[in-house]
């Protein structure tokens, strides 16, 4: 059965709350878990890989909820996301550095779980007294021959080991930044040797990220002790094939990165040279246009869509809400850390060019205060990661969910339900599963569903 059923905790109860005096109050206990809403005709149907955050391997579920494929062994909370490429060849994180938010190894298996190829010499760390060679990688990696890294019809990445990007920590000191050992984000490309060719700190392009001398002095002000991450990107991605340089406008070269920051609410291009060659944030009252937007608050997942995609070209992202933003102290923001404040999410899409918002979802009770992502499908639809509930569905462009999946708790300590990120790629691109077998799901009304077992009024 696609449907299970497993305990929650809610914060409000409306339905006891006339009921009940205060002392017995309580939120619902129970809620469901798996696939909740399949609609075939409308949905854009294939398998979807989850990076969750407790469990210990990469999963692969089809419409219907099903695990289809598991591969153990993957530390998704240090580093995800894991991708599937074609043939049934998975990429993700293995290993972690303790204290950090970090993975010591990016690695490639087959289907069956043999190991391809491995990366794990962007720096030398000790763990335990032990020196050893380490990815550090975290939040975010891609291959430069898939674009945004996900599925599209015009794209089939080749085989593991070529060109590819890697958002890593580096443990340097900036004074610039603040006067304690920084944990800084540092970008690097490695090639099919595992060599490292191209390279990136945050900290040596402070002065290009429009931090204004408040933000400065709050960043300077929160470095308090040593391993200080002060910007903490958590998406970097090659910019891919697009519209806007084949126009003929530079800052946006396929090679070029673009990076997100949850920190400071910025989202930013990296050029080959190293300068910043675009950006948004991290005050979106600075200009008009990013007015019109709105403040966009701790976001994750920012990329360009790919070519072969409704909509390629355009920048998508899932702007969290919650706290970020740095800037002067406050009675909300003691620290000056949380300027921002909102609690809900939306998902936008972005002209890059002109800033013009082409396509949004929110809705009520739609929120996820950390992780989560957006994928643009074939069919125009769009899968949302509702990371911290762990909520993965897809909406129409007129907003109608098509598919939802509510996943389960995992099997670590935490018992955590919540997904990094989730991936629909298409059935082809795993040849070694049969073909799965789909069975629309219509989502109960919410007034007169009862538990199997209980009357019916």
């Amino acid at each position: 059965m696609a449907i299970t059923f497993t305990r929650r905790s809610f914060v409000g109860a409306a339905a006891l709350a006339g009921a009940l005096p205060s002392a017995l109050r309580a939120a619902p206990t129970v809620f469901p878990t798996g696939t909740t809403i399949y609609d075939p005709a409308k949905a854009w149907s294939g398998y979807t890989v989850l990076s969750t955050l407790d469990t210990p391997a990469v999963l692969v579920i089809d419409m219907n909820g099903r695990t289809v494929k598991r591969w153990d062994g993957f530390n998704l909370s240090a580093g995800g996301p894991a991708r599937v490429l074609p043939g049934g060849v998975l990429v993700g994180p293995q290993g972690a550095f303790p204290r950090h938010q970090e993975s010591t190894a990016l690695v490639a298996v087959d289907f069956a779980g043999n190991e391809l190829w491995r990366f794990d010499a962007a720096e030398e760390i000790e763990i335990d007294g032990v020196r050893q060679g380490s990815a550090r990688q975290h939040h975010d990696w891609q291959s430069a021959d898939w674009p945004a890294g996900y599925y599209s019809p015009d794209f089939s990445p080749g085989a593991v080991g070529g060109r590819t990007l890697l958002l890593t920590h580096t443990s340097h000191s900036s004074p610039a930044v603040a006067g304690v050992l920084l944990e800084d984000d540092r970008l690097v490309e490695v090639d099919a040797e595992g060599r490292v060719t191209w390279e990136w700190r945050a900290a040596d392009h402070i002065d290009e990220l429009g931090f204004a001398p408040a933000a400065r002095a709050a960043i300077a002000r929160l470095g308090t002790r040593d391993g200080y991450d002060w910007l903490h990107l958590n998406s970097a991605r090659y910019l891919g094939p697009n519209r806007w340089h084949d126009a003929g406008e530079t800052r946006f070269h396929p090679d070029n990165v673009i990076v997100s920051s949850r920190s400071a609410s910025l989202v930013a291009i990296v050029a080959r040279d190293g300068s910043v060659a675009w950006r948004i944030g991290p005050d979106f009252s600075e200009t008009p246009e990013q007015r019109a937007l709105g403040q966009v608050i701790g976001q994750h997942d920012a990329h360009l869509i790919p070519p072969g995609l409704p909509g390629a070209g355009n920048l998508l992202l899932f702007d969290n809400g919650g706290a970020s933003g740095l800037g002067d102290s406050s009675p909300i923001s003691p620290l000056g850390n949380a300027i921002y404040q909102r609690a809900t999410s939306r998902v936008l899409e972005i002209d890059p060019v002109s800033l013009a918002l082409v396509w949004s979802y929110a809705a009520p009770n739609f929120f996820s205060t950390n992780i989560s992502g957006a994928q643009r499908l074939a069919n125009g639809n769009t899968l949302i990661t509702e990371g911290a509930p762990g909520r993965v569905f897809e909406v129409t462009p007129e907003r109608e969910i098509a598919w939802e999946f509510m996943n389960p708790p995992g099997e670590g300590g935490r018992r955590s339900n919540a997904v990094y990120r989730a991936y629909r790629l298409a059935y082809g691109w795993i040849p070694q599963l049969p073909a799965p077998r789909e069975v629309a799901i219509v989502a109960p009304v919410p007034g007169t569903f009862h538990v199997p077992g209980t009357p019916e009024d």
